[in-house]
């Protein structure tokens, strides 16, 4: 049986950020490497990504792959999704995650038009002030700073409320960030916003990722025709 396009490239995606040579394995084992210059998770940290039901994990020594290798092999890959079972399992005291990862493509995405979008230069003030008005905490999980794409947004009362854009990774993926001022959250402006970054990640070729924790935003990547194929976690191993 062929394996499903999208996770065919999502995985092709963590690989390469694993930066060193790797793959994700059969269903239910988890690939074990040592990479001091991994993007599956800070520096010094180990990462875990599972997706399609195997994973692969990096570790920043080899000392510290050793305790990734023992202690995700007494645990199935679907533990990954469940943060304090792994922390239980590691000698850690911080860990980033776990988010949900899901991918979307052309002829899954289901549109959500709006004529009141408009075009911003990525880094434009007004989105610096969004970011503001949202507070550090959520303007850090959403990550606009980092887009490369222009930033679509929406006003009300002539201030912008709600905006997404895109950076572009590596495997032609573009990674999504979805922001909405506290006050007019509920109202579906994600899902206009993210909508328009989405379509405009797709005319160009590129693979739609959306990174997510918290539910309401995972629940605007459904809407978008998002399919979950895992998740990514980072540990810090002491």
């Amino acid at each position: 049986m062929s394996m499903d396009p999208l996770l065919v490239r999502a995985r092709a995606l963590w690989e390469e950020l694993a930066r060193v040579p790797m793959s994700f394995l059969a269903a239910g084992d988890v690939n074990v490497v040592v990479s001091p210059g991994s993007e599956l998770c800070p520096a010094g940290w180990a990462g875990v990504v599972a997706l399609g039901g195997s994973a692969i994990a990096t570790a920043p020594s080899e000392r510290a792959a050793v305790v990734l290798r023992d202690a995700l092999g007494r645990l199935p890959v679907s533990a990954v999704a469940d943060g304090a079972l792994v922390r239980a399992a590691l000698p850690t005291t911080r860990a980033l995650g776990p988010a949900a990862l899901a991918y979307v493509s052309a002829e899954g995405f289901r549109p959500v038009e709006s004529g009141a979008v408009e075009r911003l230069p990525a880094g434009h003030p007004e989105v610096r002030g969004l970011e503001r008005a949202a507070g550090r905490s959520d303007a850090d999980e959403a990550a606009l700073d980092e887009i490369t794409s222009p930033a679509f947004v929406l006003r009300a009362h002539g201030e912008v409320v709600a905006a997404a854009g895109y950076q572009v990774w590596p495997g032609h993926t573009a990674h999504v960030s979805v922001l909405t001022a506290p006050g007019v959250r509920g109202r579906g402006l994600a899902r206009v916003t993210g909508s328009a970054a989405v379509a405009h990640a797709l005319g160009l070729g590129l693979l739609p990722q959306w990174r997510a924790r918290p539910a309401a935003s995972r629940r605007v990547a459904g809407v978008l025709g998002f399919v979950e194929l895992g998740w990514q976690v980072s540990f810090e191993v002491g």
